[in-house]
């Protein structure tokens, strides 16, 4: 809603739409001020864990892939199986806190969530790792939407705006300090930590939770919860990446990466046919025939894709690329938090004064230029060079997602009736974390391909041993990761290395101007299909109330 401080999501943002959520909450008794202060504790800092893991994992990347000797679609998974189970489950955990309790629902994906950080901390391995991801993914999918429903259930219409300025004010502030914390783990410890970081925030929400907030649960939820389509879009999804993902190793032709693609398409058009004839759907299609609900969801689809495919392969160029120590690869986007929590109250009344189309607009455009901005940067002299090369980049996306944010929110609930509006809040939001999900799977297969064709022009030039040759081709699912031999040394370590880099450099400036032209066709769905802002009414006297000719004024 226009007016109020928003931040994005992940994976290092919230979703859009929170906001949304909780403002679209029917009326319900405010809890009394002592207790609400114990709300606002136990959202914050639940929904802080997940904010945390969700940035502070993609900065932790590089060092996992080293000391776990993970490939490239080692390290998509480890973000991908923890997207899959948020993205699919989130709309059915918050109905599963309508009926069985939001605390207890809350409570539960608390308890899921720390114990699969424990597990991630411990992995000896990538498929344990994985695995824990997963478990934790599902912990978020009840987690994230039960810190809203209880907001929703604990303060009145005219409560809700302090509590939502309170916990997005707070949750800004994890935003900004998690990641360099997280980078200050890695760099002087292991990156184990920032999985054992969520423990003492756990037990404190536990203890606060169960001690002074309130069970709530919606009396008049009815119906049967869709099951069918959720079980229909988890694997649809998952047999979809699975088979993107794997193509990258195996290659597009192999039967398995074909079977599972088809699979996932058959699932996901079985989805839609289960909600198509549901009567109480997870997702009601119905929603779409208002044009700018439709234009709304594929800006969103398209814009958050970008961003999350371009912030999931950042750390690896700042990393091992450019040579950033840990801490300063995850203070980068640090002033792009800072934009989007101070200035969204500004942008909030944008909507007010030339509606959401224009803001949703504009705001995609400048977000692609900053991607453009991103593809510029070579090999520089490590952080030193921040301020001049990815810095600009990372100011003008900030502004570009900081003028779409508000009106994205307003669009969304004000595109349908009231009594709908949490429903499509939660619909984009869902769509937010898909977007990341499908476009990190689909360009890691673009950016293995590009990186393999530069990186054989380069070989091809320094004529290296068949050894030294052999012992590269076998690491080239790790990118920029690959371990140069010990036998090469000199200037032949310097120019593979160099090789090496400039190889991924090329990979992710071509994913960069593929997120550019993203943001900018988002920019066309809201030009085309979001509704302006409504012409003023004129007012027209009734001809009855005109005065009678020669009637004086004051008669």
């Amino acid at each position: 809603m226009p007016g109020e401080r928003e931040e994005l999501m992940p994976n290092f943002m919230k979703a859009p739409c929170d906001e949304g959520v909780i403002r679209s909450a029917p009326r319900t008794q405010p809890c009394t001020p002592n207790v609400g202060v114990w709300v606002l504790v136990a959202t914050i800092l639940g929904s802080s864990m997940a904010f945390i893991d969700g940035s502070v994992v993609n900065v932790a990347l590089p060092f996992i892939q080293k000391e776990l000797n993970a490939t490239a679609s080692d390290v998509q998974w480890i973000v991908e199986a923890y997207s899959l189970f948020l993205a699919s489950l989130i709309l059915v955990g918050g109905s599963l806190g309508d009926r069985f309790g939001r605390r207890r629902i809350f409570g539960l994906g608390i308890t899921i969530f720390i114990l699969a950080s424990l597990w991630c901390g411990l992995a000896p391995n990538v498929p344990q790792l994985i695995l824990a991801r997963a478990i934790q993914g599902i912990g978020s999918a009840l987690l994230v939407p039960g810190s809203l429903a209880i907001i929703s259930a604990s303060f009145s219409d005219e409560q809700r705006g302090r509590a939502i300025g309170t916990w997005s004010g707070f949750t800004a502030i994890t935003s900004v300090v998690g990641p360099v914390l997280g980078g200050l783990f890695i760099e002087y410890a292991t990156w184990r930590w920032i999985f054992f970081l969520n423990v003492p925030l756990a037990v404190i929400v536990l203890i606060v939770l169960f001690w002074r907030v309130p069970e709530s649960r919606d009396e008049s939820a009815t119906g049967r919860l869709d099951w069918w389509g959720t079980f229909l879009v988890t694997f649809g999804l998952g047999a979809l990446v699975y088979g993107l993902i794997e193509a990258g190793s195996l290659g597009l032709g192999n039967i398995t990466v074909l079977g599972m693609l088809a699979v996932g398409i058959v699932l996901l058009c079985a989805f839609l046919l289960v909600e198509a004839r549901s009567a109480s759907p997870m997702v009601p299609l119905t929603l779409f025939h208002s044009p700018t609900f439709s234009g709304t969801n594929i800006l969103t689809f398209l814009l958050y894709g970008a961003l999350g495919v371009l912030t999931f392969y950042l750390p690896f160029n700042l990393i091992q690329v450019q040579g950033y120590p840990a801490v300063f690869a995850g203070a980068a986007l640090v002033p792009f938090v800072l934009m989007l929590f101070i200035f969204s109250r500004w942008t909030g009344a944008l909507v007010n004064r030339f509606g959401a189309k224009l803001p949703l607009v504009v705001g995609p455009t400048i977000t692609g230029l900053g991607f453009i901005l991103f593809s510029l940067p070579g090999v520089g002299s490590g952080a030193a060079s921040y301020w001049t090369t990815f810095f600009p980049a990372v100011i003008a996306m900030g502004a570009g997602m900081t003028i779409t944010v508000a009106p994205l929110t307003t669009a969304v609930m004000g595109s349908v009736d009231s009594r709908h509006s949490g429903v499509a809040s939660g619909i984009n939001n869902a769509v937010s974390r898909t977007a990341g999900l499908l476009a990190i799977a689909i360009l890691g297969l673009v950016v293995l391909a590009v990186f393999n064709s530069n990186l054989d022009q380069h070989l091809a030039t320094l004529h290296l041993s068949p050894t030294v040759q052999a012992a590269i081709d076998v690491q080239r699912s790790k990118l920029a990761g690959i371990s140069i031999p010990t036998e090469v040394s000199g200037a032949n370590q310097a120019a593979l290395k160099r090789a090496i880099n400039e190889s991924f450099l090329s990979s992710f400036r071509l994913v960069a101007w593929v997120c550019a032209g993203l943001a900018f066709a988002s920019a066309l769905s809201a030009l085309f299909l979001v509704e302006g802002k409504p012409a003023p009414q004129k007012q027209v006297a009734d001809a009855s109330a005109q005065p009678a000719p020669g009637a004086t004024r004051e008669a």
